[in-house]
């Protein structure tokens, strides 16, 4: 029929879309360049939407773009270029394949659960606060489910290669650590991976039409989309085929109603139909066949959306007489039983975050730093950030530390919530000041030489000095202790990380609130020979 080539289209831009996307979480050796990340994740909505805010730039004008579409197509974002709905796809294909005689029906829509999910999420928003959006966007949860889930197994069977060819005196393919988080960071991906997957396998696109805000706001656009599904009443013979494929469950063929808010143009219910009587069109009905199929909703339906507008009208009038927070500092560590803890006051967002509540208000948690970070410093937070800021990436220097020359996470990042920082300038970023804690430094604890952090430190803002200490200790003058030069410190945590001593370490770094500029480090000129001597040779 002419409407299939419309529904292969579909499926190769969605395919597409999902691999180069998935593609760009799982560069873990960083091959791919940054303008190719910038341009994969450029139509995705709720990062293009974010950063758009952040710097106004035509150039990230994604958002806009899929607004457009909306208007024109209906939710072809939602079918085609969302990786999580393809996602989704993927798995509803493999349940009809395990399940022959499954068939889609009609149904009502959950309208009182998606639109007050889409409520509370605009005016937490609005507010200053992105929690609904970190826990409910589906670019940022499928970047969390490719970065936790597929990112280490793609690393363990390139190490097992790479194993394997080492045999062979072969090292094109070389082994890459894989990245270690707390148990308690997997529980949330767990939980939403389980209910997205099983949404799927049992009803297609249900979650796209009851828990997704993105999907939601685009279902109110497309009643007004120029292309729309429409039935073509005398046509019609009522055989059902069009509902039995429907994975949105939004049409009615016994009305010849389409629920326009829920279709996300999958376009398979055009083929199927062996009358004819279904199309894809900017016609509207008429007396001649090209009626519009919302028009013909009963005055049911039109109580029902007034309704629904009473409704929505309700619930932002009670929720925005509440003080919304989006930042909430955790200061109060958990420690075990230890004579000094590292007493850090605030987290280290990454450089190019501005400050701590700069990235708190702008990062999704897509992960996409974390996978990107070369040096597994950029870990998802557990309560760094306190409950709100939840698996947003922090700088943990017990895992890495921050590469002096690196600016990956800044080129990366859809959002805004790290700006692209060039190097010389990253440089001199203070996210931090590193604090030195005596009672846990093994030159104390057990009269020993180190210096680590004096050694990894790219600034030279840890030096060693002599150690004043028990006068008894006959070698004691021999010590060198570290001290900090705190202006310029620029928070990297290579001390940190070199720091020897556990469970806590000598010395840490204390986040900056406000990102500062840390001087430049003096050089010092090299010592003349006094007097002029001829070369001995």
């Amino acid at each position: 029929m002419k409407y299939t080539s419309l529904k292969k289209l579909r499926i190769v831009i969605s395919l597409l879309f999902f691999v180069l996307i998935t593609l760009v979480f799982i560069d873990y050796r960083n091959i791919l360049p940054e303008k190719f990340a910038r341009g994969v994740l450029y139509l995705q909505f709720i990062p293009s939407l974010i950063k758009f805010i952040n710097v106004l730039s035509i150039s990230v004008v994604g958002f806009i773009v899929v607004l457009i579409l909306t208007l024109l197509f209906g939710r072809v974002y939602c079918s085609s270029i969302c990786p999580l709905g393809v996602f989704m796809d993927i798995v509803s294909f493999i349940s009809r394949k395990l399940k022959k005689k499954k068939r889609f029906r009609y149904k009502e829509p959950h309208n009182l659960l998606r639109y007050f999910l889409l409520t509370v999420t605009i005016i937490f928003f609005v507010s200053g606060s992105i929690y609904f959006i970190l826990l409910l966007d589906p670019y940022s949860n499928f970047g969390r489910i490719i970065t936790y889930f597929a990112e280490p197994v793609v690393i363990l069977v390139n190490n097992d290669v790479a194993g394997l060819l080492e045999n062979l005196n072969v090292y094109t393919i070389f082994p890459v650590e894989v990245r270690t988080m707390r148990f308690e960071l997997w529980i949330y991906p767990v939980l939403f991976l389980i209910l997205v997957t099983w949404m799927s396998f049992i009803d297609g696109r249900l979650f796209c039409n009851t828990i997704c805000p993105v999907g939601t706001l685009l279902g109110l656009l497309s009643r007004f989309s120029l292309f729309k599904i429409r039935f073509d009443e005398e046509n019609c013979t009522l055989c059902g085929h069009c509902t039995r494929v429907c994975k949105s469950d939004c049409l009615d063929f016994k009305t010849q109603m389409v629920d326009y808010s829920r279709c996300v143009e999958c376009f398979n219910c055009l083929p199927v139909c062996p009358s004819d009587a279904i199309k894809y069109t900017h016609k509207k009905t008429g007396d001649h066949n090209t009626g519009d199929t919302m028009i013909k909703v009963n005055s049911l339906q039109t109580d029902y959306d007034k309704n629904k507008r009473k409704l929505i009208a309700l619930l932002l009038s009670v929720l925005a007489g509440g003080t919304l927070s989006s930042f909430g500092q955790n200061t109060d560590e958990e420690y075990k039983d230890s004579t000094v803890p590292e007493e850090k006051e605030f987290p280290v967002s990454p450089p190019g975050s501005l400050s701590i509540r700069n990235f708190t208000h702008n990062c999704t948690a897509c992960a996409l730093c974390v996978s990107a970070c070369p040096s597994n410093v950029l870990l998802p937070s557990f309560k760094e950030y306190g409950l709100t800021g939840m698996m947003q990436p922090h700088m943990d220097y017990h895992a890495g530390y921050c590469n002096y020359e690196c600016i990956r996470c800044s080129e990366v990042c859809p959002t805004g919530a790290i700006l692209p920082v060039p190097e010389e300038e990253k440089k001199r970023i203070q996210t931090g000041i590193a604090k030195f804690v005596k009672d846990n430094c093994i030159v104390h604890t057990e009269k020993t030489d180190c210096g680590a952090c004096s050694e990894h430190c790219p600034t030279k803002a840890v030096k060693m000095v002599p150690y004043e200490g028990d006068l008894l200790t006959p070698y004691e003058g021999d010590l060198l202790i570290p001290e900090v030069t705190d202006d310029i410190c620029v928070g990297c945590g290579a001390c940190e990380f070199a720091c020897p001593t556990t469970p806590y370490k000598a010395i840490y770094i204390d986040g900056n609130l406000i990102h500062e500029i840390a001087k430049e480090p003096e050089e010092k000129e090299l010592e003349k020979p006094v007097g002029e001597e001829e070369f001995p040779f």
